[in-house]
C-alpha cells in the first residue's frame, strides 16, 4: 500500500462516519436506511477495509471489500482539497486487490462518486431501485484480474 492508505481503526471509521460529504449522507441514510455513526464502524468489521488521509494528514475516506468482491466507499470533504491524489490512491488500492472481480451499487444521485468510478475504470449497467425509499441506484463493476 502507500503511506495514504491504512488499515481500518474503528476510530478513523467513526470520524468518517461523523464527517461524510452530503451526497454520502444522503446515500446512507436515503438510500439504505442505515445510521452512519453506527453502522459505518460496524461495517468495517467484515472483510478488508482500508482508510485513505490526504497530504494534510485529514482522512479523506473510507473502503471496503466484502464478500464476492462487493467494494464500498465512503468520503469526506477532505478528498475536495486534493482531488487528484485522492483519485490516484484510489486507483493504487483498486489495482492492487487480488480479487478478479469487484462490483456494487452507486446512489444515481451520487456524481462525485460516478465520475471517480469512471475513472477507476468500472462499467456502468442497469439501474434498479433499492433501499427503504426505492431510489435509483446504478450497478457497477470491474474484472480486475482476468483468472487463467
Amino acid at each position: 500500500m502507500s503511506k495514504f492508505i491504512h488499515p481500518i481503526t474503528l476510530e478513523a471509521a467513526f470520524e468518517v462516519a461523523s464527517n461524510l460529504r452530503p451526497e454520502d449522507y444522503r446515500e446512507c441514510v436515503e438510500g439504505h436506511g442505515i445510521v452512519p455513526t453506527i453502522h459505518i464502524p460496524l461495517s468495517t468489521l467484515n472483510g478488508f477495509c482500508v482508510s485513505f488521509n490526504v497530504p494534510n494528514g485529514r482522512i479523506a475516506g473510507l473502503a471496503g471489500i466484502q464478500e464476492q468482491g462487493r467494494i464500498w466507499m465512503l468520503t469526506t470533504p477532505a478528498i475536495y482539497d486534493y482531488p487528484v491524489h485522492f483519485a490516484r490512491e484510489a486507483k493504487r488500492f483498486i489495482d492492487g486487490r487480488p480479487e478478479p472481480y469487484l462490483w456494487n451499487y452507486v446512489d444515481k444521485r451520487n456524481t462525485v462518486h460516478i465520475k471517480l468510478l469512471k475513472f477507476l475504470g468500472f462499467e456502468f449497467h442497469d439501474e434498479v431501485k433499492l433501499g427503504p425509499n426505492n431510489l435509483p441506484f446504478i450497478r457497477f463493476d470491474k474484472c480486475v484480474h482476468q483468472l487463467l
